[in-house]
This record gives C-alpha cells, sequence and structure tokens, in this order.
C-alpha cells in the first residue's frame, strides 16, 4: 500500500520532497484561513505559491504553475482589499457576485483558457490528457482567486469543482502529497462555503436589526 502512494518518491531529489511538502503545509494552512475569513490567508497563501510555482514548472504543468504566479499577484492584491476599512467597519465584508462580476468571471474563464491553451501549443506541451485538464484548471483557479480577493462567496464553489479534479491529476502524475493536499482542500473549500454562508446570513440579520432601530 505505502508502495503503491510514494514509490514514485525513490527517484526524487530530497530538496524537492521538501519543498513540497512545505507547500502542502501552507497551502492547507491558507484554505483553513480563508474558510475562516481570516486575513492570514495571503501571507501564508504567498508562501505556498512561490513553492508551487516553482515544483509545477518542473513538472510540465505550465497551465498550474502560471496559476500560482497569478495567485501570488492576486494575494498582495487582495490581502489590501481585505484591510480596506471606513473607520472600524470593514470596507468590502464577505458578499455574493454582482451581475457585472459574474460577467467579468466568465470572461476570465474564457480568456484563461485560450491563453492557457496558446501556451501549451506554443511550448508543444500538449502530450498527454493531463495538460488538457491543466488547461482547464488553470480557468477554473483564475476565476476563484479572483471572487476570493474580491471576497465573494462564489469564489468557493471553483474551488471546490477544481480541487476535486486536481486529486486525481497529481495522484497520477505521480505527486501524492499534493494529491492529498487537494483532498483536504475539497473537504476544507466546503466548509468554507458553509461558513462564509453563515457569515452572509448574520451580516443580514445585523442589517436588518440595523434598519428596524433606525427607522
Amino acid at each position: 500500500m505505502i508502495d503503491f502512494f510514494f514509490a514514485q518518491y525513490a527517484d526524487y531529489p530530497t530538496s524537492e520532497i521538501v519543498l513540497e511538502l512545505i507547500g502542502v503545509f501552507f497551502g492547507l494552512a491558507s484554505v483553513w484561513f480563508a474558510k475562516k475569513d481570516n486575513i492570514w490567508v495571503f501571507p501564508t497563501g504567498l508562501v505556498n505559491t512561490s513553492i508551487y510555482a516553482y515544483l509545477l514548472w518542473k513538472w510540465e504543468l505550465l497551465g498550474d504553475s502560471m496559476i500560482n504566479v497569478y495567485y501570488f499577484v492576486m494575494s498582495l492584491y487582495g490581502w489590501y482589499h481585505w484591510t480596506r476599512k471606513k473607520g472600524e467597519v470593514e470596507e468590502f465584508p464577505v458578499a455574493v457576485a454582482t451581475k457585472k462580476e459574474h460577467k467579468i468571471s466568465a470572461l476570465i474563464f474564457v480568456i484563461t483558457l485560450v491563453f492557457v491553451f496558446l501556451v501549451y501549443q506554443y511550448f508543444d506541451k500538449f502530450t498527454s490528457w493531463y495538460n488538457y485538464v491543466d488547461t482547464l484548471l488553470t480557468a477554473l483557479f483564475f476565476v476563484g482567486m479572483w471572487l476570493m480577493a474580491k471576497r465573494k462567496i462564489e469564489n468557493w464553489i471553483f474551488w471546490i469543482v477544481g480541487d476535486f479534479i486536481s486529486i486525481p491529476l497529481y495522484f497520477f502524475k505521480g505527486y501524492t502529497f499534493t494529491s492529498l493536499q487537494y483532498l483536504i482542500f475539497t473537504i476544507l473549500a466546503i466548509y468554507g462555503y458553509l461558513e462564509w454562508k453563515k457569515i452572509l446570513s448574520n451580516q443580514r440579520k445585523e442589517t436588518d436589526e440595523r434598519v428596524v432601530l433606525e427607522s
């Protein structure tokens, strides 16, 4: 059983195994903080994305590598966005995406699909089904990260779908630790969605109470 899951690591450099484990740790920490709507989602995410941008490029998953470069940039933006306040009140609390944001999400998805497809074509890397799945995942995760930075609850839908697809992708590629990471990501993302729904519900109750008191 152990050989089935971890035999592929026998020929890996120790440095890459250590980096993968560190990346997994910070990735899990980042998703946990996201679930809790905690600002630490971003600094922990920056460590995770830096490591995986390097590892995924070496593993020839170009789309996922680009995702992590994008994550890094969006984490900086999200960190700034989440800290903005009007007095003691958060300027951008958890919210539902607007119609305009849904349209932007669809546009990001399509543009990302086309861009990653062209990148794979340019480097002549469409060599297996992994690469086609990677192209789809890149588009899903680009939208998910954008919505996360905007603090929109729909981000969890994209994470759940993308994380679930990533489990077999990384397992069959031979990266068991990363596959297990995505299994845990999927579970945390489901709980994250449910927790953000509670936050939204509480915000609406507080707003309704405020309206009643002011009227």
